[in-house]
């Protein structure tokens, strides 16, 4: 198998992995709203962490490493949102 071809199903097996591992918690927090165990911090560091990663992504020379952005494209939406919860729960639905 070609370098290549190898590196893009690497990042693309990468990526699958990172979204079955991320996704259930995350549409778990967005069915319950039950926020009680996310760190604010952390999430938001992890949420942060996305964002850059997906623009390492996008501003790849000379080519886009879809793989990446991709992955981290699902984990920011889904931490923006998760993020937005987290802080009406703790901030506007228990005062």
């Amino acid at each position: 198998m070609e370098q290549g071809v190898f590196f893009e199903l690497l990042g693309w097996m990468a990526s699958i992995t990172m979204i079955l591992g991320y996704l259930p918690q995350a549409i778990k927090t967005m069915r319950t709203r039950n926020t009680d165990g996310i760190a604010l911090p952390t999430f938001l560091m992890m949420g942060i962490g996305s964002l850059c990663f997906m623009l390492q992504g996008i501003l790849h020379k000379p080519d886009i490493l879809w793989a990446l952005f991709v992955t981290n494209l699902i984990t920011s939406v889904s931490s923006i949102i998760i993020f937005s919860i987290k802080i009406y729960n703790d901030y506007f639905k228990k005062k």
